[in-house]
């Protein structure tokens, strides 16, 4: 990844109607297909801060195309194409989008988040520590924090475009899309975790928890969006590794954790990131994207 300029919008680089714009990915209309623009935009505690963080869009689009194309034999996906000369009439800055997009198909969305777990931690533990289950599934007493799952459980999420999206269980799921597409997706998703956590730990890496989005296309099933990015999913050093403690993530944990030690109330428009931060959080995300596809 060569020396590039984070922004805050792809809208000044990209001739074509804006569909959607998230905390970070904003969607265009390419007519056939779409174009999923990644911005440098960063989010905490539901709020996107400013200002963008150089490479962080680069490496997300970047992560997530390496890994669509490591999963594509066991379940397609949304992606036709990255390549920057095939939409030339319809972007002014190659150099600013060249690693930041990618043409997809137009998928029927399931609004429904795929949360994998391979290890008690997050959300997860706190459900845990107040009922004893995560997300409907009972589980032994006695764990501890961070220890990892005999085997991965899935715990879903409806979701929600304004706010959090909303822990479910499974049986709740299956009222909402129906019993036999969520046993699908249970199974495509921790077979998608599965592949990824062993890829991972051969880089020294674990892969903690993850989540999936999917799409239908005639009936078919299709993975959409973002996957094993530091934004989906939780990336633990295996150096780091250890029970009862806060473990140091691989993703914007530099910026949770400064704003953590501000007074700030999370109700109001927060202030700029510090510089040192912001540069620290960089760092963080090429750091991950190099030890996963060792470029």
């Amino acid at each position: 990844m060569g020396e590039k300029q984070a922004i805050s919008s792809a809208q000044e680089y990209v001739k074509a109607p804006l569909l959607y714009k998230g905390k970070v990915r904003e969607l265009y209309d390419l007519g056939e297909h779409y174009l999923i623009a990644v911005t440098d935009r960063i989010s905490a505690f539901d709020w996107v801060l400013s200002p963008a963080v150089p490479y962080k869009g680069d490496v997300l689009n970047s992560l997530s195309k390496f890994w669509f194309e490591q999963t594509a034999a066991i379940q397609p996906n949304h992606v036709v194409h990255a390549d920057i000369e095939r939409i030339a009439d319809v972007i002014t800055d190659a150099d600013v989008m060249k690693d930041r997009f990618m043409v997809t198909k137009k998928a029927e969305r399931i609004d429904i988040e795929c949360v994998v777990r391979g290890y008690i931690t997050g959300g997860g533990w706190r459900q845990y520590q107040a009922t004893g289950e995560v997300n409907g599934h009972k589980l032994p007493a006695g764990l501890r924090k961070n220890e990892r799952f005999p085997e991965p459980i899935f715990t879903p999420a409806a979701k929600n475009d304004v706010g959090h999206d909303e822990d479910i269980s499974i049986e709740r799921m299956k009222e909402l899309i129906g019993a036999e597409l969520t046993l699908q997706l249970q199974e495509k998703s921790i077979r998608l975790y599965e592949f990824a956590r062993a890829l991972c730990e051969e880089r020294g890496i674990i892969l903690a928890d993850t989540k999936f989005e999917f799409g239908l296309i005639d009936g078919e099933i299709i993975l959409i969006d973002e996957i094993f990015t530091p934004d989906s999913s939780r990336f633990w050093d295996k150096s780091k590794y250890e029970l009862d403690i806060e473990i140091d993530g691989m993703d914007k944990e530099p910026v949770r954790t400064y704003l953590s030690s501000t007074d700030w109330d999370k109700n109001s428009e927060p202030a700029p990131l510090p510089a040192a931060v912001v540069v620290e959080t960089s760092r963080r995300y090429r750091d991950i994207y190099k030890r996963l596809t060792s470029n």
